[in-house]
């Protein structure tokens, strides 16, 4: 039976080392975790939008026969990549929104 008090003595032993504040393993921030959230979302749809558009120069490219037909698979394959990723982001986007309509207040 020693070992449950054992157990309990070793937990009490780590509360009273703990501090008040309990940010053991926690780093504080400065309030600026919105903004580099922000920098990453218009950083995707940047990187987004130049796949398309690079898809649709490739695209035209081919149609006047100036581009190599593997070449054009692969970035409109790339493009159709990209835009399913940016309609999964999104319909998470609008299920966590309705999920928060959903919260009682």
């Amino acid at each position: 039976m020693a070992v449950p008090i054992q157990n309990l003595t070793n937990a009490l032993s780590a509360y009273a080392q703990a501090p008040a504040g309990g940010t053991v393993g926690m780093n504080p921030r400065d309030g600026q975790g919105g903004s580099e959230f922000a920098d990453l979302v218009k950083g995707a749809i940047k990187q987004a939008v130049t796949i398309g558009e690079r898809s649709e120069a490739i695209s035209i490219a081919a149609i006047q026969d100036r581009a190599d037909i593997n070449e054009v698979v692969t970035a409109i394959a790339e493009a159709e990549i990209t835009l399913r990723s940016v309609v999964a982001v999104r319909d998470k986007v609008v299920e966590a929104y309705r999920e928060i309509l959903r919260m009682p207040v």
